[in-house]
């Protein structure tokens, strides 16, 4: 194992989180089997008050999760110089074969959590616990979830050998690579970046749309998924060549360094967030008929609705910026 400060910071959070999410969902599967508001019972009672404590733990187990996907692709290319071969953090993540799953299942945790996040707080301002059996139920897959990723990233760090020699980005993300990640990288440029602004102006309208008529929701959710997975791909695709000035180079992690202005944190944050947030206003939708609910969620999809929309504004912009400001000339190649 590699004893780095970043390495056992994540540890603890992991251990930290989980403890509290195994603890939740003991609590969890109790509301579950005996949950029933019309009953005045000691055992109702115990569990409405255990209802404000878990809630109020949980979220912030949840929170730990989201910032821990991003500490794990920082503390990765931390240590990159410890392998020989890594230029970046995609060749820390190639040290063994733990490396690249966690990242996705770190990447699926953040995504769900943040849902979570959004049905707790419905929730919380329901007088009768509208979501409470719903809520109670998603934290018990987070939890196998977030557990699974615990025991695969120790494995990772367990496993790490510092006489190990990797693969560079430059090999992972190359024409001669075989898989998604090549896939990904070499599609045609011309063809990735209308699908990514085709689908970001769809995305958007759709979004100004719901907040003029309060309508489409649901399919504003659908685009803002589908945004992300587009603009993930672009990531490979083009903008990352963008940012390096180099039609060969695709690697998702090097924006990260301090020479290219730390522009990858910008991207993947408003990125997320648009895609979560976006994300939520369709979920929470599905509730937007119960009697304690109608009060409350059309306000707070609307906030939903203008954080995700100012979210992608960001990156588009970002990502437009990043375009015309670069030295390099990728569409006549697409």
């Amino acid at each position: 194992m590699v004893l780095h400060p970043a390495v056992l910071t994540l540890i603890m959070v992991s251990v930290l989180v989980g403890f509290i999410l195994v603890y939740a969902s003991v609590q969890a599967g109790r509301i579950l089997r005996w949950w029933d508001l019309t009953s005045g019972s000691q055992r109702q009672l115990t569990l409405e008050r255990k209802t404000y404590l878990i809630s109020t733990v949980v979220a912030y187990a949840m929170a730990a999760e989201v910032v821990s996907l991003f500490l794990y692709v920082h503390t990765a290319e931390k240590i990159h110089g410890l392998f020989s071969g890594a230029m970046c953090a995609a060749g820390t993540l190639y040290v063994n074969g733990f490396g690249y799953p966690v990242l996705l299942l770190k990447m699926l945790n953040c995504f769900l959590a943040g849902l979570w996040l959004i049905l707790n707080r419905v929730d919380n301002q329901g007088y009768d616990y509208p979501l409470v059996r719903i809520k109670n139920a998603f934290l018990l897959v987070i939890t196998g979830l977030v557990l699974t990723e615990a025991v695969l990233q120790l494995l990772y760090f367990g496993l790490m050998k510092a006489e190990v020699i990797t693969s560079c980005c430059g090999t992972l993300f190359s024409s001669q690579a075989s898989g998604l990640r090549s896939d990904l990288a070499f599609l045609s440029p011309r063809w990735s970046v209308i699908g990514f602004y085709v689908m970001a102006a769809a995305t958007g309208a759709t979004g100004v749309y719901f907040l003029w008529r309060r309508r489409a929701g649901t399919i504003f959710s659908i685009f803002c998924l589908a945004l992300t997975v587009i603009a993930l791909a672009g990531i490979l695709s083009f903008i990352s060549s963008y940012v390096y000035e180099s039609p060969s180079h695709h690697c998702p992690f090097c924006m990260l360094k301090k020479e290219y202005n730390f522009v990858g944190y910008v991207l993947y944050a408003s990125l997320f967030l648009g895609g979560i947030t976006g994300t939520g206003v369709g979920v929470i939708d599905l509730f937007r008929k119960r009697k304690s609910l109608q009060q409350v969620i059309p306000g707070f999809q609307k906030r939903l609705c203008l954080f995700s929309v100012m979210s992608f504004t960001v990156f588009a912009a970002l990502t437009t910026w990043i375009v015309v400001s670069s030295n390099l000339k990728l569409m006549t190649s697409g």
